[in-house]
């Protein structure tokens, strides 16, 4: 919350926002490609795009984390209940 009457601070707090958001959006489309689209496209003869075409780390990353996401959001509404009703 702004505490100050100047309309510059909140500017730049909506501009950090959206930065922060756009650098976000960026690296899910590129983990998307990494991940996914990559290993559909037909082979590649640049170098970068043939490793990640090869690679079979990330493929699995996202749904073999799903699990372990789901337990530590339940742990810690878990705690957040044990702690304020303590």
């Amino acid at each position: 919350m702004v505490i100050s009457g100047d309309g510059s601070s909140r500017s730049k707090t909506t501009m950090w926002g959206w930065l922060l958001v756009g650098i976000g959006s960026l690296v899910l489309l590129g983990f998307l490609f990494t991940a996914f689209i990559s290993h559909l496209l037909p082979p590649s003869n640049y170098t970068l795009i043939a490793v990640i075409q090869n690679d079979r780390y990330y493929c699995f990353l996202v749904p073999l984390t799903l699990p372990v996401v789901v337990v530590a959001v339940y742990f810690h509404w878990l705690s957040m209940k044990l702690f304020r009703h303590a």
